[in-house]
């Protein structure tokens, strides 16, 4: 009996690997796509993370009297990592209408965009980050 049992695990052993090549077929794509999903997410939030910054920063020096130049500059120096051709900055009121005690406010609108096709094929080219901060002339 132990004879005949040995001639069938050969073939049942290659019936075993052909399935675990097919599961794995299946299963790669799945996983390369969660890592992409999770590495984009990470760009994504680092992107927001830094708008967030640069407008916390622009609208200090636009507090502290600093011309419009001034926080334009300060918001790119914040997000130096950035593709600053696809930012902007808005600062209400502008420079000549500032007075002590009002507000000043920044923001700061980027384009983020996706760099893993299989990630921009499902939600878009790119997602427009937004940050408003206002702070209060000193």
């Amino acid at each position: 009996m132990s004879g005949r049992r040995s001639g069938f695990q050969p073939r049942r052993r290659r019936v075993e690997a052909g399935q675990a090549v097919v599961e794995l077929a299946l299963v790669v794509p799945v996983l390369v796509l969660l890592l992409l999903g999770i590495a984009e997410f990470g760009r994504l939030y680092g992107a927001y993370l830094t708008v967030e910054q640069a407008a916390r920063e622009g609208a200090r020096v636009a507090a502290l009297g600093g011309s419009d130049s001034d926080v334009i500059q300060a918001v790119d120096n914040a997000a130096s990592w950035l593709d600053l051709k696809q930012l902007s900055v808005s600062i209400t009121p502008s420079q000549g209408q500032r007075l002590a005690g009002q507000s000043v406010t920044v923001e700061v609108d980027y384009r983020f965009n996706f760099v893993a096709p299989v990630i921009s094929s499902l939600v878009g080219n790119s997602i427009l980050l937004h940050s408003k901060m206002i702070m209060r002339i000193e």
